[in-house]
Parts: C-alpha cells; sequence; structure tokens
C-alpha cells in the first residue's frame, strides 16, 4: 500500500512540474501558446462574416483556444493594438510608417499579412432600378459635386442619402483616401450603427444608396447574406468602360474597381495564439473560407472558369 502511494505521490508531482515548466509572463500566469489558450482581437465590423467563420472553425480544431473577437471601426481597432489592448487586430490596412516607427521605438517587430480581398458594395433600395455608376461619378458623389439621382442618369430627380456604417471605420477611409481623396464627405451622408444597420436603412428607403463591406452579402450559402440580398439591389461599377459587380471572378480579374484588401497586423513578439490564428487564416483551410465566403484567398490560387454558350446544331 505504501508503495502504491509513493507512485501516486510521484506521479503528482511529475504532473506539477511539467505544469510548471510551461511558459508563464512576468506575473506567473501560463502563456497562451499558437494553439491554446486566450486572445482578444480587434476587428474592423465590416469583416464580421469572415472572420466569424474563421474563429468558429479555428476554436472547433483547437479546443483549448479561446479568441475574442472584439468588432469596432477601424481607427478604434488600429488604436486597440498601439495601445496594446489586443495584440492582432484584422483590418483593411497595413501598418503606417509612422506606427513602424512607434514600433521600433518600443522593439517591437510588428506582422502584416494579407489574407483575402475584399471590396465595397454600394447596395440601393429594391425598388430603384438605377443600379449603374461609374467611378467618376462615385467620386463626384463623395465630393459632393452629384447629389440627385437624375444626376447619375435617372428619371428620379429626388436626392441621394449615401449611408455608411461608422466615421472612423476602414470602408469609409478607403473610399476618402484612394477614391475620392476628400477630408470630408457631404452633408447628405451619414452613417448609421454598422453593415447590417445600413442594410436595413437602405431597404427602407428608396433614394438611400449604401456601401458596406462585401462580405455581409457576397456567401451564397450563409442564410443571411441570402437574407439581405433579397431587401436591396447590388450596384454595378464601370472602372475604364464596362460595368461591374462585386463578384468574386471580378474580384480576381481586377475588373471591380472598388476592392481592398484584408490584413491580419500583429505586434506579438513570440509564437502565441495571435500568430497561431494568422498562420490558420493564411492556411489552405483558413483560405478555404474566404473562398467559400465569396472573397478572393491570398495565398492560395485561385482558377476562374469562362462558360461559353453555344447553341448546338443537329445534323440531319
Amino acid at each position: 500500500m505504501k508503495d502504491i502511494k509513493k507512485v501516486v505521490i510521484l506521479c503528482i508531482s511529475v504532473l506539477f512540474f511539467v505544469a510548471g515548466c510551461r511558459d508563464r509572463d512576468k506575473d506567473g500566469r501560463i502563456l497562451d501558446t499558437p494553439t491554446s489558450g486566450f486572445i482578444k482581437i480587434a476587428i474592423d465590423e465590416s469583416l464580421r462574416p469572415l472572420i466569424d467563420a474563421e474563429v468558429m472553425v479555428f476554436e472547433a480544431l483547437y479546443k483549448r483556444a479561446d479568441i475574442e473577437s472584439l468588432y469596432y471601426p477601424e481607427a478604434d481597432a488600429i488604436d486597440a493594438l498601439m495601445s496594446d489592448s489586443v495584440r492582432v487586430a484584422v483590418v483593411t490596412r497595413r501598418f503606417t510608417e509612422e506606427e513602424k516607427d512607434y514600433f521600433k521605438e518600443i522593439r517591437i517587430t510588428p506582422t502584416e499579412f494579407d489574407v483575402a480581398i475584399s471590396a465595397v458594395a454600394l447596395i440601393v433600395n429594391r425598388q430603384n432600378t438605377d443600379t449603374l455608376i461609374n467611378m467618376d461619378q462615385l467620386r463626384a458623389l463623395l465630393r459632393g459635386e452629384i447629389s440627385l439621382w437624375s444626376q447619375l442618369g435617372s428619371k428620379n430627380n429626388a436626392g441621394i442619402e449615401i449611408v455608411f456604417d461608422n466615421p472612423n471605420s476602414g470602408l469609409i477611409r478607403h473610399l476618402k483616401d484612394s477614391v475620392a481623396r476628400v477630408e470630408k464627405l457631404p452633408a447628405n451622408a451619414f452613417a448609421v450603427e454598422n453593415n447590417e444597420a445600413v442594410i436595413d436603412h437602405v431597404s427602407q428607403n428608396e433614394n438611400a444608396l449604401g456601401l458596406i463591406g462585401l462580405e455581409w452579402i457576397s456567401d451564397k450559402e450563409d442564410s443571411a447574406s441570402n437574407s439581405f440580398m433579397k431587401r436591396i439591389r447590388v450596384m454595378s461599377v464601370a472602372g475604364d468602360s464596362a460595368h461591374f459587380k462585386p463578384y468574386q471572378a471580378y474580384l480576381a480579374l481586377k475588373y471591380y474597381p472598388l476592392a481592398r484588401r484584408i490584413t491580419i497586423l500583429s505586434r506579438e513578439a513570440r509564437m502565441g495564439l495571435g500568430n497561431g490564428f494568422m498562420a490558420f487564416v493564411a492556411s489552405e483551410r483558413g483560405q478555404r473560407i474566404v473562398l467559400k465566403a465569396g472573397l478572393v484567398p491570398v495565398t492560395m490560387p485561385l482558377r476562374v472558369v469562362e462558360i461559353y454558350q453555344k447553341d448546338f446544331e443537329i445534323e440531319n
């Protein structure tokens, strides 16, 4: 009996020793690993449908991993990363030179990795049949030079309501900085709470033009996405000539002019759960989730198949 007790005590001692050998932080807490532990990540709210799917699959594969997704306007997500409130942010831009200089000062080498190509989608009410716009018209609209539907070639002489998610969103930053090159949007542009609220507003107002992340309407197998599509119309946008909708193939071929990249930013100085999640999204399995979501993977090839329709001739 004494020998059995000695064996049990020895086993317990070994278990405590092994547990004690795990990496710990300065306060003695066990550190997370690439596939286990707890972490908070800040995410641009417009990317919610895609990142929710990525996190769900990651946590299903790695049972000891717990990721808390915090959804913010992009500027707030970046602020959370820079202030060390989170170690990882998923946004639609890379680090600025000023941000890189800050990390040099505190001796941290940050990581940035593009994981998908998405887009800004323009949506209108189901009763609105005017669904064509070109980039010059869009720039004029965002600069306040166009404010009526009739100025876009419509028979409707009503004013255009430009609706977007948040003044600090990555979507608005992209349109202001890269498309219209303006610091301020016109008086007929206003923000609601989030992308879902933009869809709600457009579905109820015939003269509204909404700006949303493509992620909310691109997954044809998602019930929520399909429900949204029944309530609105998606506009076709022309760059130099032809008009294109934000379909996956047109993004891959660079035909749709309002494409934007989804990037994961990390300040993790070691291989923790944040970098583990980044590696997963960039992996084949993570990229297949991007593909299913109707977006374009960055780290795996995408095959675009073009189908020609031709009448068959029946020989007598």
